[in-house]
């Protein structure tokens, strides 16, 4: 067990209720239409009965010496902000939803006081997911949801997005995005002075290798890079995790590479 201690933040771990997806989105559905306070209420309870989601998130983050109280606590802050930001229109179960945005809040934290180091199991389960994505899009034709990939694995649909999450690296404005041997463009070249015309033929080549993209992932690329939203802001706006942005900002990238 990574925390020996019962008690965390006073509360006590081996007494967190659990409650069921169908509880979950009558509590969401109460949030969004109820009278202030049935909506308090529901509230209280949708964060009550997920503090276990909390608790197993936190755990993939052991051997870093943190306090367990700490991201205990942050760990919460991501709850809340799925909790208040879900969107209930949309096909999703909030743990998929929910579990990226705890994540994302610790490694926040954890960036802001020390590095983040993924373990080695972390990173053996999203290489296992990466190769089931690959063979089962090989095989339909299209992409797979996180719990097809999960029932491919069999892992639960939380280990397989924590894992995917957590291998998950920034994409620098100074990563290249087309070299000939002597000239390299780099994203931030595509971003500069529309008047620079040193970088007319780039350009040109990328609005033709850009048109070529999906919608969605011409979207991701704009929020990205032109209005400057993370990953995690992305997310939460068009209504998936921020596993699945990551995955598309790098296809999108990719296709771009090899137009060009």
């Amino acid at each position: 067990m990574l925390f020996n201690k019962v008690e965390i933040c006073g509360v006590n771990t081996s007494k967190l209720k659990v409650i069921s997806e169908d509880r979950k989105q009558e509590l969401l559905n109460i949030m969004r239409s109820g009278s202030p306070e049935e909506r308090e209420s529901a509230r209280d309870e949708m964060i009550n009965g997920n503090l276990r989601l909390v608790l197993s998130v936190i755990q993939r983050f052991a051997g870093r010496g943190e306090n367990p109280d700490d991201l205990f606590q942050v760990g919460c802050i991501g709850l809340i902000k799925a909790i208040d930001n879900f969107n209930c229109d949309k096909d999703v179960r909030f743990s998929t939803y929910g579990v990226p945005m705890i994540i994302g809040e610790v490694r926040r934290y954890l960036r802001d006081y020390n590095p983040v180091r993924v373990s080695r199991s972390i990173k053996d389960t999203a290489y296992k997911a990466m190769q089931a994505k690959e063979k089962i899009t090989s095989e339909t034709g299209k992409e797979p949801t996180i719990d097809e990939i999960a029932k491919a694995i069999d892992l639960p649909s939380e280990n397989v997005v924590i894992a995917l999450e957590a291998i998950v690296e920034p994409v620098s404005i100074y990563e290249p995005v087309y070299s000939d041997g002597a000239d390299t463009v780099y994203i931030m070249d595509t971003l500069g002075d529309d008047n620079d015309d040193k970088r007319w033929l780039e350009r040109i080549a990328l609005k033709e290798a850009v048109k070529n993209l999906g919608e969605r992932e011409k979207n991701i690329l704009t929020m990205r890079y032109m209005k400057g939203k993370t990953q995690m802001e992305i997310a939460q706006e068009i209504g998936i995790s921020q596993a699945q942005v990551s995955r598309l900002e790098k296809s999108a990238l990719v296709k771009i590479r090899s137009e060009m």
